[in-house]
């Protein structure tokens, strides 16, 4: 096996035992990056110069100073904040642009050893659906998914082993469906989004993309990620005999058959290993949600990007104008009311989540769609409960994948 083939996990077991150097695992990803950039475009920015100097200087730390993810590669979106790499948000107002910060979530993952390999592709500040160009790296003709495009790509083609993204609506978990990989959208809030220029203060989420579920493990323990109860060291989770609930939504009509064929082999594999499974239904209120999500949405975009919008308003997509000039005509008293109408429902889909110990529900239509222009539909993501996606049914290469959430927050 190449070092690029590796996982987070058995990189961090090499360089433990001297069997791979920072270096030599760097250079492994920059062929593989070189042999492939071309077929996926998944790079906003890469310094391959840059990546070997990070390697060598990780390399001279001694082992008793070294941190948990020491050495491993991780991408990040480009509309997070990196001090030595220019922040550019797909937006030609900000092209060439150096913060000369970093994040709070990138500061995050130094301070662990992480090696900053480089920036990857993202949609118009991580918002429109059209998406950059960037293509599924199982087939050229699909997309990846957006608006996390090159993070999932450059994951999901063994560029690299971890990548960050983030989610509004769908942008972690739609992403990781299409490329077929593991995605992981966090408890609202509980990563630092200082740094990140979000879409919506309500709803924006730093996200995990991994080929493991131990390699997201690894990025969940970086950022102290716990419940609020810690399972015992004793109480090995166990499939068998646990409950699970598939929840389809109200938006169940517009599936189609990868995305169902997905969710019943889900049910199936946990029955088969003895789980019980019901199927449920939200009550008639959360039939509402993504209405509630939208005027949500639409909301915060406009403070976000009045200023994009007053400084350079010809280099603003027309999506994002409609936004700042609220285009949709959502009042202040129907944002009020969608607050309040959302944290109603906070206490009953706790209640619902309470009995389970995990809910399956679809993170995407189908298998990703034809061509770039359209990043896929996010109808399946307007309850923002901390999720991950998981790979599902493979249709050829790429993936229509399932949803799991655990405990649910709606923000």
């Amino acid at each position: 096996m190449e070092p690029y083939q590796l996982t987070a996990t058995q990189t961090l077991a090499k360089f433990r035992d001297g069997s791979l150097t920072v270096q030599q695992y760097a250079q492994s990803l920059l062929s593989r990056i070189e042999r492939r950039d071309a077929a996926v475009g998944a790079w906003a920015y890469l310094n391959s110069d840059y990546v070997i100097q990070q390697a060598k200087e990780l390399d001279s730390v001694p082992q008793e100073k070294r941190g948990p993810l020491h050495g491993v590669a991780v991408a990040i979106k480009d509309i997070i904040y990196t001090k030595d790499m220019p922040t550019q948000h797909n937006s030609p107002i900000y092209k060439g642009s150096e913060p000369k910060v970093d994040a709070a979530c990138v500061a995050a993952l130094r301070n662990a050893g992480a090696l900053i390999i480089g920036k990857t592709t993202t949609t118009e500040f991580a918002s429109t659906t059209a998406g950059p160009k960037t293509w599924n790296p199982h087939d050229p003709t699909r997309t990846p998914g957006g608006s996390s495009s090159g993070s999932a790509a450059a994951v999901g083609d063994f560029q690299v082993p971890l990548a960050l993204g983030t989610q509004t609506g769908g942008s972690t978990v739609r992403p990781g469906s299409f490329n077929g990989i593991y995605a992981f959208k966090p408890t609202w809030n509980s990563i630092s989004r200082e740094g990140v220029k979000f879409y919506s203060l309500n709803l924006d989420t730093v996200g995990f993309f991994a080929r493991s579920v131990e390699d997201l493990e690894l990025l969940s323990d970086v950022f102290a990620l716990e419940d609020d109860t810690a399972p015992s060291c004793n109480e090995d989770f166990s499939v068998k005999g646990s409950r699970f609930a598939v929840v389809k939504t109200g938006v169940w009509p517009q599936a189609g058959p990868g995305t169902k064929a997905a969710l019943d082999a889900g049910v199936q594999l946990l029955k088969d290993h003895g789980a019980e499974v019901d199927e449920i239904e939200l009550p008639p209120e959360f039939d509402n949600m993504p209405e509630l999500y939208r005027i949500l949405l639409h909301s915060d975009a406009r403070p976000t990007f009045l200023p994009e919008y007053r400084i350079a308003k010809n280099e603003f997509s027309p999506f994002l104008a409609d936004h700042v000039e609220n285009g949709s005509k959502i009042s202040r008293a129907a944002q009020l009311q969608a607050f309040d109408s959302i944290a109603a429902l906070r206490p009953k889909i706790d209640q619902i989540a309470g009995k389970y110990a995990a809910i399956l529900t679809p993170s995407v239509v189908d298998e990703a769609p034809v061509g770039t222009e359209f990043t896929g539909s996010p109808v399946f993501n307007s309850l923002a409960y901390p999720s991950s996606k998981y790979p599902g049914l493979q249709r050829r290469e790429w993936d229509a994948g399932r949803l799991v959430f655990g405990s649910a927050e709606v923000p």
